[in-house]
């Protein structure tokens, strides 16, 4: 019986992901291209024979996104995998239709096909976008089951941006770790907190042996989602984060809207900064896909290290890249910081914009006058260095989840703005994990 040809639309995390659970060893499919987008410079790589297996001796090739349709002609793709997530219903749908009418069969991958179930219980934070707050609710998560004893291990949703068949496991204990393994800013924005908390970070590519590497050392292992993307491990509890400052995507974004009905517990996040009719709108939209999911409202409180470096300065903002970028946000935490702390501009760094960094702003104009903390390479690290210390400012205020100063050399004053979740009211998370253990990590 002749193979099905497979194409994969991602941007190198589900596509990897739902490729080896499913289609590597299946003598029913053969996996022609992967396509990439969202993240700069992945396309024009292979996939490596070494993590392909043995149907695919000369790896699998990445294109860009862009070419979807001469590939789907041309290599005889007569199936299209969606695999990347914080996208649109609406273009999805975009999607869907340009895949048919190009005459593949357009595909999207669920749970019963690529969740991988573990030893050990498993609490999966994910979210309704990009930019919700799960870094914080992770955070949270992993200090309060250390309160109760438990060992925590966390593991990442992928971002493996450099040498794939050298980051099929990889495992972050310390900084030095950070650095052997050659990390973006992406990278060390998730690991780092985790890392300052004592507790051991997995990521790479192939997530069934970071799973099994992972249960190794953990009693509870804790699923760190990357934007809006559902669990890759069969979750005993899941919670997902959503954000009032964005109502309505709750139910109109992908997979964004599949994790609000999977949860037992939605973080409705930022409420002391959001309008309390988008706050209510979003608690509505929640109840009506999923009225059993117990609702836990939380803020995200900024503190500052210096308010005088922010007091009556022109400043510069940099905030967390992939939320002002596919995020679609248009501030973060450092603006919040700057307005609330008496900046008296926020000074707009595009003129001064450098390499890749002003094509950042081309591609998302919706930006404006903040400076994303784009770092994919060590090209782009540098030239967003180059941009920090080319703009004309009194300040750098550094809102994104790490101090950026490990990582550029900034030579002006710049302050660090933190932000951790803070529920309000019951119930809680303490009273819900709490519950969770008792009752046999069952929720």
């Amino acid at each position: 019986m002749e193979k099905k040809r497979v194409l994969i639309m991602g941007a190198a995390g589900r596509d990897f992901h739902n490729f080896n659970v499913y289609f590597r060893n299946n003598p029913d499919y053969e996996v022609v291209a992967f396509t990439a987008t969202q993240i700069p410079d992945i396309e024009g790589r292979q996939y490596p024979a070494a993590l392909a297996g043995e149907g695919y001796p000369k790896g699998i090739p990445i294109y860009a996104e862009e070419e979807t349709p001469r590939l789907i002609r041309e290599l005889k793709v007569g199936q299209v995998v969606f695999a990347y997530s914080d996208v649109s219903h609406e273009y999805v749908m975009h999607k869907a239709s340009q895949i048919m009418a190009n005459g593949a069969d357009f595909w999207l991958m669920g749970p019963g096909t690529t969740m991988i179930k573990s030893s050990k219980p498993v609490v999966a934070v994910c979210a309704v976008r990009t930019g919700s707050g799960k870094s914080q609710t992770t955070r949270k998560v992993s200090e309060i089951l250390k309160a109760m004893g438990k060992k925590v291990v966390a593991i990442r949703h992928p971002m493996p941006y450099g040498d794939l068949a050298k980051q099929v496991v990889q495992r972050f204990a310390e900084y030095a770790d950070l650095d052997r393994h050659k990390c973006t800013i992406e990278e060390r924005e998730e690991y780092e907190p985790h890392i300052d908390r004592g507790v051991v970070v997995y990521a790479g590519v192939d997530y069934e042996k970071i799973l099994r590497e992972a249960e190794k050392e953990a009693d509870v292992i804790l699923w760190d989602g990357g934007n809006n993307d559902i669990s890759f491990y069969q979750p005993d509890l899941y919670i997902t984060v959503a954000d009032p400052h964005r109502p309505g995507h709750e139910v109109t974004y992908f997979p964004g809207e599949t994790n609000v009905r999977m949860a037992g517990i939605v973080i409705l996040n930022k409420v002391e900064t959001a309008n309390p009719e988008n706050v209510a709108k979003t608690i509505y939209n929640i109840r009506q896909v999923n009225p059993a999911a117990t609702i836990i409202e939380a803020a995200s409180p900024v503190f500052v290290e210096d308010v005088e470096a922010i007091r009556g300065k022109r400043v510069l903002v940099v905030e967390d890249g992939p939320t002002l970028t596919h995020g679609g946000m248009t501030y973060g935490a450092g603006v919040i910081a700057a307005r609330r702390f008496g900046a008296v501009e926020l000074v707009d760094p595009r003129p001064w914009a450098v390499g890749s960094i002003e094509g950042t702003y081309k591609k998302y104009p919706h930006i404006g006058a903040l400076l994303p903390a784009m770092g994919y390479g060590d090209k782009q690290v540098r030239e967003l260095e180059a941009t920090i210390n080319k703009v004309d400012c009194d300040t750098v205020v550094i809102g994104t989840p790490i101090d950026l100063r490990r990582v550029v050399k900034i030579n002006k004053p710049a302050v660090r703005v933190r932000y951790e979740l803070q529920e309000i009211g019951e119930p809680n998370l303490q009273m819900e994990l709490a519950h969770w253990v008792k009752n046999g990590y069952k929720y």
